[in-house]
């Protein structure tokens, strides 16, 4: 059965390593749903979020092709019972006459106002993909003119973390 899962990487030289990932995601037939990159505590170390829909098998494939990239020092599954996982999102909503009811769903998703015009609002919201979805839903009626969000960012709960096993 195909199910979303994420993966995390640890990576080098960040715009060599991006041709190499997406080189070998359009090889094997790797459809990413998101993909984010950032820099990280360590200079020259790049973190890489990579969320695809497969199976186990699929899973297990893309992490040992992962790991086998130059410039990837490590490479690991995300479980989701063990990872905080958030996204961003800022979306701009049609208010022509309905400015009171978008604001009040917004408060509900404890989203921040980032600009307001006659017959717009624009907002922040942060938080599990499933949150962003079910927000989208409520105001899509209202009529949804941007949209744009990051893709996930993920760290393991607890004190292990993905640079402590990286080999430099």
């Amino acid at each position: 059965m195909n199910s979303k899962f994420a993966v995390s990487l640890m990576v080098k030289n960040p715009s060599e390593v991006l041709t190499r990932i997406s080189s070998l995601m359009t090889q094997r037939n790797f459809v990413i749903d998101t993909f984010s990159l950032g820099e990280t505590e360590k200079s020259g170390y790049a973190r890489v979020t990579i969320t695809i829909k497969g199976d186990e098998h699929q899973r297990e494939q893309l992490l040992k092709q992962l790991s086998k990239l130059y410039d990837v020092k490590k490479a690991e599954l995300l479980e989701p019972d063990n990872t905080i996982m958030r996204e961003l999102m800022i979306v701009k909503v049609n208010t022509s006459g309905r400015l009171r009811e978008v604001l009040d769903t917004a408060a509900v998703y404890k989203s921040k106002i980032l600009d307001m015009s006659p017959s717009s609002v624009c907002m922040e919201l942060t938080g599990e993909t499933g949150k962003l979805d079910a927000f989208l839903n409520c105001i899509r009626d209202y009529g949804i003119l941007e949209c744009c969000r990051t893709g996930l960012v993920a760290l393991e709960r607890g004190t292990n973390c993905l640079f402590d096993t990286a080999t430099a």
